[in-house]
């Protein structure tokens, strides 16, 4: 299925404030909103906001659980039928994330009406059912706004085993971090809003964002894994500490070994670097401990993602399985005891 054709070329991250951090909120501030609410404990909820896990699991049976997510946010593409791709395949993320299969999804959607026809409205909402069926799943529906910002994205159910969830809090001392996607496409995307973005760069970045992380969370539990992320808003560091903190553990981090899309380096010499990575390396300033790495690399490895890949922690010896079972995943750093932060980076 295609976008349905527009008459002029519309430039759909001109009406997003922040093409390239998603506009999301930094991890510093959401904590300190979080901060002053109580917790509500229910046996049946297997996983909250406590762990700052990708969606929550709530228990309906011995054997079904279900996982549920939302996500949304402005376009960090030109090109309706991709943005919706994007954006659905990052909302499901969060379910695989958890070791979960998505179920159903419902279309989230603020709209400029008086600034874009619809048309573009429906190749978006073409590009999100375009993956969310290929995913396995099905649109039952969805809530539109008139907002002169443009969003879209998806809340997502899925179902899951209570006995084989993939978690924050799932980490353990001699695990390999595997990383499953390539990072920096929150600094390239921003590039390409200033129109300073290489067609092979865009082609790279676009395949993955747009690319489902269904194979790599079935790998994960194949081969006995019990923790993962999906690497978004919060960065690779950002998100490698929540693990950290729901584990007690340390993860360190091997500069070299870390996959980066074509161009980033590039990208972030021309100063193409996002406000979103900003407020994540604040958030990080006392978590995270530099053994060595240059500005530029404080930058990539802050740099906000969309629709990122999988950190998944496998145990040694089922490294090589895992690594044969998803193409492009490489081996980042390692799970230690927990020392005096939360991420060293060598």
């Amino acid at each position: 299925m295609n976008a349905p054709p527009t008459t002029e070329l519309i430039r759909l991250t001109a009406l997003a404030r922040c093409a390239g951090c998603a506009s999301k909120m930094g991890p510093g501030d959401l904590s300190s909103a979080l901060a002053a609410l109580p917790v509500i404990s229910d046996p049946r909820l297997l996983i909250g906001r406590e762990t700052f896990d990708d969606a929550g699991i709530f228990r309906v049976s011995d054997d079904f659980a279900l996982v549920q997510t939302v996500d949304f946010f402005p376009p960090i593409v030109d090109d309706p039928f991709d943005f919706g791709q994007i954006a659905a395949a990052n909302a499901l993320s969060d379910v695989y994330a958890m070791g979960g299969q998505p179920l159903t999804a419902l279309n989230i959607v603020a709209f400029p009406t008086s600034d874009l026809p619809l048309e573009v409205l429906t190749g978006i909402l073409a590009g999100g059912q375009d993956k969310v069926h290929e995913a396995g799943a099905v649109i039952v529906g969805g809530h539109t706004v008139v907002d002169p910002e443009l969003k879209y994205g998806l809340a997502v159910t899925g179902r899951a085993h209570p006995n084989f969830l993939l978690t924050n809090a799932g980490a353990r001392p001699g695990d390999q971090l595997v990383l499953t996607k390539p990072i920096g496409n929150g600094i390239l995307a921003t590039a390409g809003k200033r129109g300073q973005l290489s067609p092979e760069s865009e082609r790279a970045m676009l395949e993955a964002m747009k690319a489902l992380n269904g194979t790599a969370s079935r790998a994960a539990l194949a081969v006995g894994s019990r923790c993962a992320t999906d690497i978004t808003g919060f960065g690779l560091l950002g998100h490698m500490s929540h693990v950290a903190r729901a584990s007690n553990v340390t993860l360190t981090v091997d500069l070299d070994a870390i996959s980066i899309f074509p161009g980033v380096r590039e990208a972030v010499r021309a100063r193409f670097v996002t406000d979103g990575a900003k407020r994540n390396a604040e958030y990080l300033r006392d978590l995270v401990s530099w053994k060595r790495g240059t500005d530029e690399d404080r930058a990539i490895l802050h740099d906000p993602q969309t629709s990122g890949g999988l950190l998944v922690c496998v145990s040694q010896s089922r490294t090589a399985d895992y690594l044969s079972r998803v193409a492009g995943s490489v081996v980042v750093g390692e799970v230690i005891e927990r020392r005096e932060v939360a991420i060293e980076v060598h």
